[in-house]
């Protein structure tokens, strides 16, 4: 296991200096942020990415992301065009070390919340979807947390109307064709791809959602069925569906060798519908148990990626939603310990 953690760069508000000095991590998960899907990235901003983190002492092995142009899930006619330029980007960060990348394949919104700073009991705050508020949302004139400054209130409209007639499966096929595409490209550069899944693992706003459950999981690895085909097990998006069994798909997937990389967090379900709350990592803080999920991992052989996903903003810190330092510096700290002590208990850490 490899302990990474998120970071958006120079802009980041939080330097390489502080995360190096967070116990067991790496290396960071990082990208180029200022390339827009479908674009070819440019070698000397992702040189200067490598260098800045090999100066500190940190890899910098999996990107999150390269994303998938809309046009490419909705199988537009430039799809080969956009595909190919992916192609190079992968063939490009393989060059400087990569050895995974993070991606999804969801229309429009990669992640969907009510609100970005829920007030907990113990004072502090964190990202939260609620059932009741998103219910009063009108899809007509969206304005979303996190995403009123993503498109124009007539480009989203228009990009949901182009929606409107891709089915469940027209989707997957287009997922489908993109990795029959990509995946030789990753077996060649010795780069494994790792779909995220969709967060929340639910339909919303009609638009459909593919990577969702075990079934949907299973579908995938069918059609596509080398092993670069893989994984990002992120347990906060597919934990957030009460019908999802985490321990199970822990083991599964890892046994299968798809798992190359983990977004460990907890969540709290609140009420009876589907609403969620992003807790503390620790197991009895969520209705998720971490614990049993990193067991499952361990004892499954898993081997690749971990980072702590979204923390709350705790101390104080008024930080990107998600994205603070100090709470996922506890979250990195409590993984590392769960994977410790498993792994000495198993006889592979002595």
């Amino acid at each position: 296991m490899k302990l990474t953690f998120r970071w958006y760069g120079e802009t980041d508000s939080i330097p390489l200096d502080y995360i190096r000095e967070i116990p067991g991590i790496t290396g960071v998960v990082t990208a180029l942020y200022d390339a827009k899907p479908g674009q070819l990235w440019k070698e000397e901003s992702l040189k200067r990415q490598k260098e800045l983190c090999a100066a500190k002492g940190l890899e910098m092995e999996v990107i999150e992301s390269i994303p998938v142009s809309e046009d490419i899930k909705l199988g537009k006619p430039n799809r080969d065009e956009l595909i190919a330029n992916y192609a190079k980007n992968i063939e490009l960060v393989a060059k400087y070390g990569v050895k995974c990348v993070c991606y999804n394949f969801m229309p429009v919104f990669d992640w969907l919340r009510t609100t970005m700073h829920y007030v907990n009991p113990d004072g502090s705050n964190s990202l939260a979807y609620i059932y009741e508020d998103f219910l009063k949302v009108d899809p007509k004139h969206l304005h979303l947390p996190g995403w009123d400054e993503s498109y124009t209130e007539d480009e989203l409209q228009a990009l949901l109307a182009e929606y409107k007639n891709i089915s469940h499966q027209q989707l997957f096929e287009n997922l489908v064709y993109f990795l029959e595409r990509i995946i030789p490209v990753c077996e060649r550069c010795d780069v494994n791809m790792a779909i995220h899944p969709d967060d929340p693992p639910w339909d919303v706003f009609s638009l459909p959602r593919i990577i969702s459950n075990e079934e949907d999981l299973d579908k995938l690895f069918k059609a596509v069925p080398s092993t670069r085909n893989g994984l990002t097990l992120c347990t906060g998006s597919f934990g957030a569906s009460r019908n999802n069994d985490l321990v199970h798909m822990a083991a599964k997937y890892a046994k299968e060798g798809r798992i190359h990389f983990a977004h460990l967090r907890n969540v709290k379900y609140l009420g009876d519908h589907d609403s969620f709350v992003e807790a503390g990592h620790l197991s009895k803080m969520g209705s998720l148990n971490i614990a049993k999920i990193v067991e499952a991992l361990v004892e499954n052989g898993f081997d690749g990626y971990v980072r702590p996903d979204h923390g709350r903003n705790i101390f104080g810190e008024d930080a990107k939603p998600g994205y603070g330092l100090y709470d996922r510096a506890l979250g990195a700290c409590y993984i590392n310990g769960l994977f410790e002590m498993i792994e000495y208990k198993k006889g592979e850490n002595k």
